[in-house]
């Protein structure tokens, strides 16, 4: 009689620790990006969340972020100051609502905190952005910046490192006008770690396309960035063979130099070498070389004010929309 009472036990919280995150990796359908033990970088648990409805589940897990996890050697991602009012699924968004505790937070531990929720939140099927919003407001940063929707392309990786500080800067990004014909400057302020290269955000942000309306992406759709490195004022750009599916309606001239003027902004870059697949033997597309080393060209950037739409923001007649992004781990 006592043998059935302790297997009926066992039984019992087997049952239990299915719903519990565990330690060991990759036991748990759901990562959970908790705080390392420094609050320096995001790192990993795994868990199976309970209920069935989107809302339910990601309920669940910012509840398991907001508790101490199991392992010693992580920290919870939301701390006691910061509450989650609601959560609410609209099609392909989830938008959470803080309290105000969350402005409290060093810039380091928000934007930690942020990331860790978007890369929480966007496993679960059916999500493809997260929205910020604080007691029903939409979120701003310390500037006064809208932030808007966030997924995981919202964050630049930087595997195995730890963020020394979190930096702001402004990129100036060219995108296409909506013919084609022109480039378009478009600002965002961003913060990011100080030991990520600013060449590999400026990409990795054209690759993401434009964020103010009547602008096109240059960059097809899925490409990667394979390697990146700047001697001597050159920075050699190695793009993988999906930067051939362009766009045909933009044209070679303004994808080169979407490319070119980005990364000149920087002060590292004079000229840029674009390869695809290690390769420079090609040509952009019809005309231009690959083996050239490119510098700036503004001749086809569009005149101030001519190319706005309506809706689009300005800024003293000018299209330089500033949109402000935050970029960690």
């Amino acid at each position: 009689m006592k043998k059935k009472v302790i297997l009926t036990v066992l039984a019992i919280f087997m049952v239990l620790m299915l719903g519990a995150c565990k330690n060991e990796k990759n036991q748990g359908s759901y990562q959970l990006f908790y705080l390392n033990i420094d609050g320096t970088k995001l790192e990993t648990a795994y868990c199976d969340p309970t209920g069935e409805e989107t809302t339910q589940i990601a309920t669940d897990l910012l509840d398991r972020l907001k508790q101490d996890p199991e392992q010693s050697d992580l920290r919870k991602t939301i701390p006691d100051s910061v509450n989650v009012e609601s959560v609410v699924f609209t099609g392909y968004s989830l938008a959470v609502d803080f309290n105000q505790g969350i402005y409290s937070l060093p810039p380091a531990d928000e934007v930690l905190l942020r990331a860790a929720v978007v890369k929480t939140l966007v496993q679960i099927k059916g999500v493809s952005y997260v929205n910020f919003t604080v007691e029903g407001e939409p979120y701003k940063d310390k500037n006064g910046n809208l932030v808007g929707s966030m997924n995981t392309d919202s964050f630049v990786e930087n595997p195995g490192e730890q963020i020394n500080s979190s930096v702001e800067t402004t990129l100036t990004l060219y995108f296409a006008n909506e013919d084609g014909t022109k480039l378009v400057p478009e600002k965002r302020n961003v913060y990011y770690s100080s030991n990520i290269s600013l060449e590999k955000l400026v990409i990795e942000k054209l690759t993401s396309g434009p964020k103010t309306q009547g602008l096109q992406p240059t960059i097809p759709s899925g490409t990667k960035l394979i390697t990146l490195t700047v001697v001597d004022g050159v920075c050699y750009v190695n793009l993988d063979e999906t930067f051939r599916n362009q766009n045909e309606e933009i044209t070679e001239q303004v994808v080169l130099y979407s490319i070119v003027n980005s990364l000149s902004e920087l002060e590292s870059v004079d000229k840029v070498q674009i390869s695809v697949n290690g390769d420079t033997s090609g040509k952009c597309r019809y005309n231009y070389d690959l083996s050239v080393m490119y510098e700036a060209d503004y001749s086809i950037v569009a005149e101030n004010g001519t190319e706005a739409e309506p809706g689009t923001e300005t800024e003293e007649e000018t299209l330089e929309t500033t949109e402000t992004e935050t970029i960690t781990e």
